[in-house]
Parts: C-alpha cells; sequence; structure tokens
C-alpha cells in the first residue's frame, strides 16, 4: 500500500507529482508533468513557528486553477500575494513607527523570515513560468512576487540601515558617560592624591601638637607652649601638602607612548 499524499485527495494530478512528494512539502517550488503545474508553497510564515504551512496550486491543461485552502480560479493564487502584500504593509507601518531599538528588533525578527519566503516564492514562480510557456496569467504573478521582495529587501534594509543608527547613538551616548566619569574619577583620584599625605599625618598624630612637641625632645612651658604648637602645625602643613602636591605630580604625569 503506498503511502498517503499530502495533496487533496479529489485532486485528479498526474502519479508523477505525488512520486516526487514526501510526507512534507519542503521547499517552495514548481513541478511539471504532462501538462499539469503543480506549486509548492508556503503561507505567510509565523515568526515564533520554525514550520511552515504548505500550500498547494494546480493548474490543469485546461488552464483551470485549483487550490489547497484558497478556491478554485486564478483568484486563488492571487489571494495567496495579497496576504504576502499585506504583512508587508503592515510592517511597514510598523517601521515608520518604530522610535527604539527594541521596536526595530521587532520589525526585523517578523521581516526575516518574511523576506526569506517571498524571494522563494518568486523563484518558484519564476520556475514555473519557464516550466509552462503558456502559462501567460504566471506572467504578472511573476512580476508581482518580484515586486514583493523588493520592497521586503527594501523594507529590510531600512529597518537594518535605521537600527544600526540607533545602537550607534547609543553606543556614542555611553562613551561620552563613560569618558565624562573617567575625568571625574581622576580628579577625584588627584584631589585624594593631594590630601592623603595630610589626613595620613592627622590620623597618625590626632593633632595633638603637645605631645608631639614632647616626643621630640621639646619641654614647653605654659608660655611657650601655644607658639610651638602653632609652628608645629604649620609644619605638619607644609610637610603634608607638599607631599601630597608632589604626590599628585607623581599621578597626573604624562603616560609615555
Amino acid at each position: 500500500m503506498s503511502d498517503p499524499s499530502i495533496l487533496p485527495d479529489h485532486w485528479e494530478v498526474p502519479v508523477d507529482f505525488h512520486a516526487r512528494m514526501g510526507a512534507q512539502a519542503g521547499r517552495q517550488r514548481a513541478m511539471t508533468s504532462d501538462g499539469h503545474l503543480l506549486l509548492i508553497l508556503h503561507a505567510v510564515p509565523d515568526p515564533n513557528d520554525v514550520r511552515r504551512e504548505a500550500r498547494f496550486f494546480w493548474r490543469d491543461p485546461a488552464a483551470n486553477w485549483d487550490s489547497s485552502d484558497l478556491g478554485q480560479g486564478r483568484d486563488a493564487l492571487v489571494k495567496h500575494l495579497d496576504q504576502y502584500e499585506q504583512a508587508l504593509a503592515e510592517l511597514d507601518q510598523s517601521e515608520q513607527s518604530a522610535k527604539s531599538a527594541d521596536m526595530y528588533f521587532v520589525v526585523m525578527e517578523k521581516l526575516t523570515p518574511l523576506r526569506h519566503a517571498v524571494g522563494n516564492l518568486h523563484d518558484a514562480l519564476q520556475e514555473a513560468r519557464k516550466s509552462c510557456p503558456d502559462g501567460r496569467e504566471l506572467i504578472d504573478m511573476r512580476d508581482r512576487a518580484y515586486m514583493l521582495k523588493r520592497t521586503a529587501e527594501l523594507l529590510f534594509s531600512t529597518a537594518k540601515n535605521a537600527l544600526d543608527l540607533i545602537v550607534a547613538k547609543q553606543a556614542e551616548q555611553q562613551s561620552r558617560a563613560s569618558h565624562r566619569m573617567s575625568v571625574a574619577a581622576h580628579r577625584l583620584n588627584i584631589l585624594a592624591a593631594f590630601f592623603f599625605p595630610i589626613i595620613t599625618l592627622t590620623a597618625l598624630l590626632g593633632l595633638d601638637v603637645t605631645r608631639l612637641a614632647r616626643a621630640l625632645g621639646f619641654e614647653l612651658e605654659l608660655g611657650e607652649s601655644s607658639g610651638m604648637e602653632t609652628v608645629l602645625l604649620v609644619a605638619i602643613l607644609v610637610c603634608g601638602l607638599g607631599t601630597g602636591w608632589i604626590l599628585m605630580k607623581v599621578i597626573n604625569r604624562p603616560t609615555p607612548k
């Protein structure tokens, strides 16, 4: 018993078509046999689904068209192209209203599979036109598919350029902010280096100048303590600030190339 075909059961198509079809439709393409034309196309892809919904169009030798889910006649293939055109128009509106990188990412996420599907659709119709020279209606369908392909490519290019511009502006803003933070940190380091020695000295001595004078061998009388304390305090300040100035110059020296 032969495997069941994925083509509609009521279609009286050549056996060759059934033999060339697998369990899944596969890529978009065209088949011809004994004057029959079979188009294996994909419905408008869903970006959240990796699977592609197959859609079949059959043209018999008498130029009668039928489809798997869009009815009979040439209008079935027209409806198929209309759905792609509508999907591209909606994405074009979304691209024009996009203001942030996240919004452009959403547009490109939906546009990427649609762009590939439209390109393969055009290739399939071009293949059908070559295989079926008497199918004059295929010329208009192929040309319309080409316009949809160009629209998708231009829309993708526009969205990508806009996204790259937004990302570049954000990177520039981050670079400027990082530069301002770096300059502020550098100034803070210079300020800390300048006052580091005097802070260290005051922390070690606790500003007890009398005890420092006695440690240095000075026995201060009651009347002399005030003057000596002033001298020592000035000396500490001069020593600390001088050391801080030297340390600041060392930190701020140019980096050798």
